[in-house]
């Protein structure tokens, strides 16, 4: 049997099995299958790999080294990866996301290295040695700025770092430096003989310098930015998995990094309109930095209501809008959430959920909580399609949600979060906002929502908040 060709033949299923995946899981009434189509394809490419490697190694002094080495790293890898996704919670899914981008990061970087160590093929023309060197070059330098900034990533997500942007002076500068840094020290490592010794510092320096730049581009951005951020990683981590495709001369990984690359960019495109945000600005590295934070207004004082004040409104309401945020998943209320929303509707009231596209700190974030409790998918709906609707709706329960219902962003010209479309809560008749006190949220911006005649705050844990408001409806 030619395992090469059987090899490449399930290569071929596997990188289909990923496009189906990508298309299952674009809907809710498709991601469980679409999941399935990705397991199953990861599934049948690690197979056609192990076996490549058995074949390759058979007959060779170091075939029983190849072997250890290769089931070493899946039991390490598949027990880190079983325990992690045991333990995690849905609230430190953003966290770990970013973290898992940064070990992609970082085997580009070790791949990368390993393309110069081995260095090109004997025999090989001189054109094809410097088109080698400069996959090296280029896939350590993504790797590189992908493992810092996933790590910065997760240190704020998991809040081990401070959210607040780094502002270091001439910030525009210092990236574009390193950008024109980077495309000197690739010119100068292809053109340099292999035999120079220097040849190697220059990649030593190289990799420093994409270390730095992807700690910094990270770091210069807020954290109420942070989901384009970790979409943006995701994209990153794709194009170093591309790059260490070229180099390991594997087309399945060429055409996996380049699915996960290209459906990462796209994805924080759309996010980037969402928020108003220059693409550009995000490859770019912090944005939205510039303006005041608005924490000296004086929006005067907030009213408070109980939870038998709010199920009263409930009560008399014909429609109910849900607009949940990060703070429902730190409370784990999307279950008595969804408890309230069979009550409610039992009695005839006619509730939906709005979902900001950057709700949570994790694209989709809270559409996978509110299908983990059995909200009904029809009357989940995203920004575009519920914000006409405000003006017709008696009572909306902003649960956890902060910047994305924030009227500043339309309303004041100067603050961080200006321009940035959101939930046009404040127009429904009633509004009561569930927040544990009248902190800022992740943004670090004061929300006028709360100040406003219409709106109500209802303090305390989420989830005990909404159970009381479940007893005062029996």
């Amino acid at each position: 049997m030619d395992i090469q060709a059987v090899s490449t033949a399930a290569y071929i299923v596997a990188s289909l099995l990923f496009v189906l995946s990508l298309a299952g899981l674009s809907k809710h009434e498709s991601a469980k299958s679409g999941l399935t189509y990705g397991m199953v394809g990861m599934a049948v490419a690690l197979a056609a790999t192990i076996a490549l490697v058995v074949d390759d190694s058979a007959g060779t002094d170091n075939r029983a080294l190849a072997l250890g080495l290769m089931v070493g790293a899946i039991v390490i890898g598949g027990a880190i990866g079983l325990w992690r996704a045991r333990v995690v919670e849905m609230t430190g899914m953003p966290q770990l996301i970013a973290l898992l981008h940064s070990f992609v990061g970082l085997a580009a970087v070790a791949i990368g290295w390993n393309g110069h160590l081995l260095g090109a093929s004997a025999g090989e023309p001189a054109s094809m040695v410097n088109i080698h060197e400069a996959e090296v070059a280029i896939g350590i330098f993504i790797g590189a700025v992908t493992f810092t900034g996933s790590i910065v990533a997760y240190l704020k997500l998991s809040a081990r770092m401070k959210s607040a942007p780094l502002v270091l002076p001439g910030k525009n500068l210092i990236n574009l430096g390193s950008l024109v840094a980077f495309a000197v020290l690739i010119v100068v490592y292809v053109v340099m003989e292999e035999s120079d010794g220097a040849q190697e510092w220059v990649l030593v320096a190289l990799t420093v310098l994409a270390f730095a730049l992807g700690w910094h581009l990270v770091a210069s951005i807020g954290g109420g930015d942070m989901p384009v951020v970790v979409s943006m990683l995701n994209s990153y981590s794709g194009w170093a998995a591309a790059a260490s495709g070229f180099l390991l001369d594997n087309d399945l990984l060429i055409v996996t990094g380049a699915l996960v690359g290209s459906s990462g960019a796209y994805l924080s495109y759309i996010m980037c309109k969402a928020m108003n945000r220059s693409f550009i600005s995000v490859i770019a590295g912090g944005f939205g930095i510039e303006a005041r934070t608005g924490d000296d207004v004086d929006h005067g004082e907030h009213r408070e209501l109980d939870a038998e004040a709010a199920a009263d409104l409930l009560r008399e309401a014909r429609s109910v809008v849900i607009t949940p945020g990060y703070g429902m998943a730190v409370a784990h209320a999307q279950y008595p959430v969804a408890e309230l929303t069979s009550r409610l509707r039992a009695r005839g009231v006619e509730v939906r959920f709005g979902i900001h596209p950057v709700a949570g700190r994790l694209p989709g974030h809270m559409n996978v909580l509110l299908a983990e409790a059995k909200v009904p998918y029809d009357i989940v709906l995203e920004m575009d399609e519920i914000n006409d609707d405000f003006p017709d709706t008696d009572v909306v329960l902003v649960i956890g949600a902060n910047d994305t219902v924030n009227p500043a962003a339309s309303d004041d010209p100067g603050s961080p979060i200006a321009g940035m479309p959101v939930l046009e809560v404040w127009h429904a008749r009633d509004v009561i906002a569930f927040k544990r006190s009248m902190a800022a949220g992740y943004a670090g911006v004061q929300n006028p929502l709360f100040f406003r005649d219409n709106t109500q705050m209802l303090f305390g844990d989420a989830k005990e908040r909404i159970d009381d408001i479940l007893h005062y409806l029996e």
